[in-house]
């Protein structure tokens, strides 16, 4: 079934794929890489807030006035940070439900209801044992009893991925300004896009999906927000007098989860908490890493190009008079010379740090590199390089006065089977530079 799912609609394909690859030369010029200058004078430095932790990659905040941090580790943990202190007990422990034996499998993320505070729901997604690593996303609500420990009992499946391969699962959760759950999924591995699913609306790999947590039907977890871009209402058939326009909008195969598409490995996206633009940290193939951008007044269905695109450079990089497919980046960076896995950080909206506001920040966590990217006054994109360090980001989220946190780990990429033989990862802060608090670890840097 996953090939015949991901084999269909090749004339729905074809059809975006002319409608998306129109003269985009101006969008490449708009793309910026390191090397540039944002306009402000702005130096940050990461403070650390703890360690001991095994393969952390994901850090969140339930926003219910605790001051907690959660911090997810990729083996199925998710530890609580007080006061800058690690709590001894676990507040979640799915070890025997996660398989974790390959890097790109494990607990991906965890993100709390946005009225967590009342409801107690948070949800994970992370690759399970028993369904051969496919993707699932569940709910479960913390005990009613003791606020630092989630009630197992009350677990809920929401929704589950097919996994071809045991890469690219992507695993990004994150709750929109419009209370909906916005997921990040991979191109389902392996290397290329063998599949082609970055461009195949009939499957859900390769995209951002856009769910209702808050409405289960009888078939599903969960419900469709109907302005998804991608939903097809069922209809009569009306041959003539119907504008190219509208047939343009007729997706019957499409799944109505979809957000947007053509994404390879979107690993981390945060939403600007001001504006409700997105940021889509999406891991590149073998020479380019690219971050998009979709703007808060977005409608959905955008297309950023993979697997004919990576970066603002054709798939394959060999490939001649290729044409330009879908939305170009706002930002890429080369493997030769700044890093091989891209980790978004989020945009900076706190209160503790004026200068920093609006700035979003990205990192690398081949290279430990750390940039800010902002538009110029002549609206283009600067990235600029903030940190270079010698730890590897793995992921990030922000406190409720919206401090920026950053998890890093060295993860040994084909290196130690079980996690726990894995050097041990640490909590960070993003802070400015000027306001490193005295004695605090800071870190290092190349």
């Amino acid at each position: 079934m996953k090939m015949q799912n991901l084999t269909r609609c090749a004339c729905l394909v074809t059809a975006l794929l002319l409608a998306s690859s129109g003269a985009l030369n101006a969008q490449t010029s708009k793309t910026a890489r390191p090397g540039g200058k944002i306009p402000r004078n702005l130096e940050v430095q990461l403070e650390k807030v703890a360690g001991g932790f095994t393969d952390p990659v994901n850090v969140v905040s339930p926003r219910d006035g605790s001051g907690r941090l959660f911090v997810v580790e990729r083996p199925g943990i998710v530890k609580i940070v007080k006061d800058g202190e690690v709590m001894r007990r676990p507040f979640l422990d799915i070890k025997e439900t996660v398989v974790s034996s390959f890097l790109e499998q494990g607990l991906y993320d965890m993100e709390f209801h946005p009225d967590f505070k009342t409801n107690g729901l948070f949800y994970v997604h992370y690759s399970d044992m028993w369904f051969n690593g496919d993707s699932f996303i569940v709910e479960y609500k913390a005990s009613s009893d003791n606020p630092d420990r989630a009630d197992l009992d009350s677990v809920r499946v929401v929704m589950q991925i097919e996994q071809p391969y045991s890469n690219h699962n992507g695993g990004e959760l994150v709750f929109g300004p419009d209370g909906y759950l916005y997921i990040g999924s991979g191109d389902g591995g392996w290397e290329g896009d063998v599949l082609g699913a970055g461009q195949d609306l009939s499957t859900l790999l390769a995209k951002v999906l856009r769910i209702d947590v808050n409405t289960r039907t009888t078939e599903k977890g969960y419900g469709i927000p109907q302005d998804n871009p991608f939903v097809t209402p069922l209809q009569q058939m009306v041959l003539f007098g119907v504008s190219e326009e509208r047939f343009a909008e007729i997706h019957p195969n499409a799944q109505p989860e979809i957000w947007a598409y053509g994404v390879r490995n979107p690993v981390k996206m945060q939403f600007d908490n001001k504006t409700g633009d997105l940021y889509i940290a999406d891991v590149g193939q073998n020479h380019w890493e690219e971050i998009n951008f979709q703007a808060g007044s977005s409608k959905g269905g955008e297309n950023y190009g993979w697997k004919f695109m990576c970066g603002t450079h054709p798939f394959p990089i060999s490939a001649k008079n290729a044409p330009q497919v879908g939305e170009m980046p706002i930002g890429e960076y080369s493997h030769v010379t700044d890093g091989i896995c891209v980790i978004g950080l989020g945009v900076y909206r706190g209160s503790k740090y004026p200068s920093m506001d609006g700035v979003y920040f990205v990192s690398d966590w081949g290279s430990g590199k750390i940039w800010a990217m902002e538009r110029d006054e002549n609206g283009q994109w600067q990235m600029q390089e903030m940190l270079d360090t010698q730890v590897r980001p793995t992921g990030a989220g922000e406190d409720e006065d919206g401090t920026i946190y950053m998890t890093s780990a060295t993860s040994n990429y084909g290196g130690p089977v079980d996690p726990y033989d894995n050097e041990p990862g640490a909590l960070w802060r993003l802070v400015e530079k000027s306001k490193v608090k005295e004695g605090a670890e800071t870190v290092p840097l190349d």
